[in-house]
């Protein structure tokens, strides 16, 4: 039992839910189970749920980019910035034109400061901003770099936008939606929010929670290679393999396969001729050494 399983997260689910429906069929079984990027009972689509040995690759696969679908109502908004509560509107805004729209689209992509939502999960002086919004608590949220790669304007017809977003890691979807209708002096809430890939995790190849449910998960797992495949790649032989296995380091070499960010790599994966994952690897001096060690 060593993989990932690409679940379709329905609305309501929270991700705890669908980790709990796994380990529920595992019962018995002594193992691992974990999801990587928590998607909001609000939202859907994919999430990755590593099983086994690959529950220890939760970071590496957060770090991969992210696809989502969102829709906007403009001249709206929520205390949450999602129709957790009911939002209120704001008939005497100005209505904005497709073009600026576009326009403001291109100034929230690349790597840009995003203020994330009192209602998240972030811990502000070692308490959940959402617990403490909720008790009334004025919530001072510190500003995070994130990275944008591209917001493209699937559909409008005002005051309903629909956006397709790609994004790295720590994005917030809802902020970025208010974010841009402050740029063409509105406001806005999110009215639904699904993400359709995690890395080379589809929403088009991803099971349902009654696939989870009715079939046998070995059937459904996917190698845990397909999880850090944005990572850059070096080829270990077998004898390589037994001294990851024992803690030793392999020496200067340089990685097979590119990843997909521009520099010097932090983490390599290390992969069998047969494509199956053994180690994740970090750099030491002029060596690459084990971070991570997968059995086989």
């Amino acid at each position: 039992m060593f993989g990932f399983l690409n679940c379709d997260k329905p609305i309501g689910f929270s991700s705890r839910d669908l980790v709990n429906i796994v380990q529920g069929r595992l019962r018995g079984r002594k193992v691992k189970v974990g999801h990587c990027g928590t998607l909001d009972p609000l939202a859907s689509g994919v999430l990755v749920v590593g099983v086994g040995p690959a529950a220890r690759l939760t970071p590496f696969v957060h770090e991969a980019s992210k696809s989502y679908h969102a829709t906007f109502r403009l001249a709206a908004e929520s205390p949450t910035g999602d129709m957790e509560f009911e939002p209120t509107v704001y008939p005497d805004h100005p209505i904005p034109t497709a073009q600026e729209l576009a326009s403001a689209c291109r100034t929230l992509t690349g790597s840009i400061e995003q203020i994330p939502p009192a209602y998240s999960a972030i811990k502000v002086d070692g308490k959940r901003a959402y617990l403490m919004a909720r008790e009334g608590q004025d919530v001072v949220m510190p500003p995070r770099q994130v990275h944008v790669e591209a917001i493209e304007i699937l559909s409008y017809h005002y005051p309903d936008l629909q956006l397709q977003i790609t994004c790295g890691t720590g994005t917030y979807i809802r902020t970025l939606g208010m974010d841009l209708a402050k740029a063409v002096g509105t406001v806005a809430v999110m009215t639904s929010l699904v993400r359709t890939r995690v890395g080379e995790f589809s929403i088009s190849d991803s099971v349902s929670e009654t696939q989870l449910r009715e079939n046998e998960i070995e059937s459904m797992l996917l190698p845990a290679a397909i999880g850090v495949s944005h990572l850059p790649r070096m080829i270990v032989h077998p004898d390589e393999c037994k001294r990851l296995a024992n803690g030793l380091c392999l020496g200067s070499r340089q990685p097979d396969t590119p990843g997909v960010a521009d520099g010097d790599p932090e983490h390599v994966a290390a992969i069998t001729p047969d494509g199956h994952l053994k180690a994740i690897l970090i750099q030491k001096q002029s060596s690459w050494c084990p971070k991570r060690v997968f059995p086989g």
